[in-house]
């Protein structure tokens, strides 16, 4: 049978991108179904806003802490429509830069909602398109709460649009997002609290460091409140929320962000046409090769809820491409990924935590730094930052890097190599220190 495409790829997120334009340069004939805007989540409403917004607020400290090195500024306002509308053109861009990719690589952009209406066909906006292998690249979106009122609230999606800042802010949540935002907004003036159902910020991360972000945000003045649940929320007459708890008095503010977690995004799509099945987490169902229940069709990225990481996504196309179309094949390696939070301050993470190092190796070596900053130090702050290694005591290997600091994930990334080609503990020491930096406390600890 002739089809109308080699590959048809429902969502053009970086997952999905990437997987178009290798197939297409593997001679696939490729066409990309999109119904928001090219980039998905991370370029459009993600990761990369996220960080600008991050680089935005940081100059409230930054200001401040110039007097101490020397320079004399005048009168200080910050402009959230400036920040906000540059922005958003930034996107903009990028967005344009990811079409023109897809062109350039000759895939077929469709801009429409598809929906699977069988094995080897689906409609986009009421068009039939034929396809010999189907790749679902449909990512996730957050997830909002069934409680009476919850609709009151917004999500990171809408963030990046504010018309105006809030005074008050509350952020329900504990993970990434929720301490990005908070970090965030509070450096540009907004009160924020942030309310948690669990006991503790940042689940899956090593404890030291949560515990240290813990502290310095409680010092800067974000407020938290934990094993605290929502009980329904109320729009005030004069625009403000009510949001009214399990536990204690109701605390009104003039906004509410939801940041407990994303859920993949699989509605609509008429996966039950062609009998894809899903796993118990309601994400869809894929092996070691991204593949569904059924043969010729795939699935990669946040949908399948294997790990939520934008680099995975990528990984996970470029895999499949090479695999289905170019005669490569790989699959991917799902350890040692590394990971970042971009809170004030960051944190990056590789490899195991000193619990899980414990619990798979048994003795391990935990070695620390807990220096402050040279640049904080004429700065005046006493914010100090946390570095760990864990090393596997039999073979000396270290096995994971934990880190609190400034420009925390830009270190890390580097020592992910490192853990990822197995180095040992006696070869960091062996290396020589880059002085003065904070990287160098890597390779100092005894």
């Amino acid at each position: 049978m002739t089809y109308d495409f080699d590959l048809f790829v429902i969502g053009a997120g970086s997952g999905g991108v990437r997987a178009s334009r290798i197939s297409a340069g593997h001679g696939a004939r490729v066409a990309v179904a999109e119904e928001h805007r090219v980039g998905g989540t991370c370029v459009i409403r993600g990761c990369v806003p996220k960080k600008l917004l991050v680089y935005g607020s940081h100059f409230a400290e930054d200001l401040v802490d110039a007097r101490r090195f020397g320079w004399q500024l005048g009168e200080r306002s910050f402009d959230w429509p400036t920040l906000r509308d540059n922005v958003l053109a930034e996107v903009d861009r990028l967005n344009g830069i990811y079409q023109t990719n897809l062109d350039n690589q000759k895939v077929t952009t469709l801009h429409g909602r598809a929906v699977i209406t069988g094995a080897h066909s689906a409609e986009v906006d009421g068009k039939t398109v034929t396809f010999d292998k189907l790749l679902i690249a449909t990512g996730a979106r957050p997830m909002i709460p069934d409680l009476p009122g919850a609709e009151h609230g917004i999500t990171s999606n809408e963030v990046f649009h504010l018309e105006a800042l809030p005074k008050k802010l509350v952020i329900a949540g504990g993970g990434y997002i929720a301490n990005e935002f908070a970090g965030i907004f509070h450096e540009l003036g907004v009160e924020v609290t942030l309310i948690n159902r669990g006991d503790t910020l940042l689940r899956s991360w090593d404890a030291a460091l949560r515990d240290r972000l813990l502290t310095i945000s409680m010092t800067k003045g974000i407020n938290f409140r934990f094993n605290t649940r929502f009980d329904r929320v109320e729009k005030l007459e004069n625009g403000c929320i009510r949001i009214h708890l399990h536990e204690g008095e109701p605390i009104e503010t003039d906004m509410l962000l939801w940041a407990v977690g994303r859920v993949p995004n699989i509605e609509g799509l008429g996966l039950e046409a062609a009998g894809v099945e899903l796993n118990a987490g309601g994400a869809i169902a894929v092996d070691a090769n991204s593949r569904t229940n059924i043969e010729n069709i795939y699935s990669i990225g946040d949908v399948t809820d294997r790990i939520q990481l934008t680099p995975i996504a990528i990984r996970e196309g470029h895999a499949f491409a090479d695999t289905v179309f170019g005669g490569k094949p790989w699959v991917v390696d799902y350890s040692c990924v590394p990971s970042a939070v971009f809170s004030n301050p960051p944190l990056g993470s590789v490899g195991a935590t000193e619990a899980e190092a414990r619990n798979q190796f048994g003795t391990v070596k935990v070695f620390t730094s807990d220096f402050r900053p040279m640049r904080n130090v004429l700065a005046g702050r006493n914010e100090r930052a946390l570095y760990k290694l864990i090393v596997d005591q039999a073979s000396d290997r270290v096995v994971g890097a934990h880190m609190i600091g400034p420009d925390a994930p830009e270190v890390l990334q580097a020592v992910a190599i490192a853990i990822k080609a197995g180095l040992t503990k006696a070869q960091f020491d062996e290396t020589v220190a880059l002085h003065p930096t904070m990287s160098e406390e890597l390779v100092l600890m005894r």
